[in-house]
């Protein structure tokens, strides 16, 4: 074949990959890591950002926002370089699936609770969103915020919700570390310091009163409409549920607990998904896509603010 009967080809395979280059850089977010001083935990606060593509900090209305929290020991960069978060929320904003949103990705020496070690619930609370809020043009209501994270994060993801469910439009629980009544002997759980006592041994009392349970009946009276009323003041908070089916920790047992506890108080307002694999990232990339699809179902709408 000569070089001259190739050059259509060639055009052809040049104008494809063009089109493929266009449609895969038209929308890129930017990630960015920044710091600041908690008053709480008496440290530098890590955290990453994820801003849509053409963020307008001078919007005149506020774009949803989602913490996603990291597992045991991660830290604040986990999402963004194993989790692929960035191309993840590219993609689905690209599509159509979720809106253009910021994802705040926080750093914690915690499991997400006012543990042994540090303040790190309150820290959450009390610091990043108020610092998050005042440095981007997000939501600072529960119609445009929400929650997730994997592992221990999402132990704690759950927990915030359960906490204060006024405060989150819909969490996100991949693997959720949220095991009862205590966590398997292989757990990192056992080891980590937010749980450990001045002994060094695991605090069993500790572990029960931050463990999705102990939230569960306060959690019930706020989204459980009263006799007199059709709907609650609080709406329950929908909540998705992944798992591996041959995860080391039996997430995929713990899941369905959590499921079941959960659908007795909001039947309609909880998936549970299954994939193959462990307590690994494939999982957790896998199911990304579907949580965020979840999540952005019941928050995000730009033009709500309640």
């Amino acid at each position: 074949m000569s070089r001259w009967s190739l050059r259509p080809l060639i055009t052809r395979l040049a104008a494809l990959l063009g089109l493929w280059s266009f449609f895969n850089t038209a929308i890129a977010g930017e990630v960015r890591y920044h710091t600041f001083e908690s008053p709480t935990l008496g440290h530098a606060y890590p955290y990453t950002v994820y801003l849509p593509d053409n963020y307008d900090a001078e919007a005149s209305s506020p774009y949803p926002v989602v913490y996603l929290l990291h597992g045991s020991f991660g830290n604040e960069r986990d999402w963004a370089a194993k989790g692929n978060l960035a191309q993840t929320a590219d993609r689905l904003i690209r599509a159509g699936h979720i809106p253009p949103a910021v994802f705040i990705m926080p750093g914690s020496r915690s499991w997400w609770i006012d543990g042994h070690n540090e303040a790190g619930r309150s820290a959450f609370f009390n610091d990043l969103i108020p610092h998050v809020e005042a440095h981007y043009q997000v939501g600072s209501t529960r119609a445009l915020r929400g929650v997730g994270g994997l592992s221990a994060g999402g132990f704690g993801a759950l927990n915030f919700a359960l906490e204060k469910p006024e405060m989150f439009g819909a969490v996100a629980a991949l693997s959720p570390a949220s095991y009862v009544p205590y966590p398997p002997p292989n757990s990192s759980a056992h080891r980590h310091p937010s749980f450990l006592d001045e002994q060094g041994n695991f605090d069993t009392a500790l572990w029960d009163a931050r463990n999705y349970p102990a939230y569960l009946e306060e959690y019930r009276i706020n989204v459980t409409p009263r006799p007199s009323a059709e709907e609650s003041d609080i709406p329950p908070v929908p909540l998705y549920i992944s798992a591996g089916r041959s995860d080391v920790y039996d997430a995929e047992f713990h899941a369905r607990q959590l499921r079941q506890a959960m659908e007795r108080i909001q039947p309609n307002d909880v998936r549970l998904d299954l994939y193959p694999g462990g307590h690994t990232w494939r999982v957790w990339r896998a199911s990304l896509p579907a949580a965020l699809t979840f999540m952005f179902q019941h928050i995000g709408d730009k033009s709500t603010s309640q």
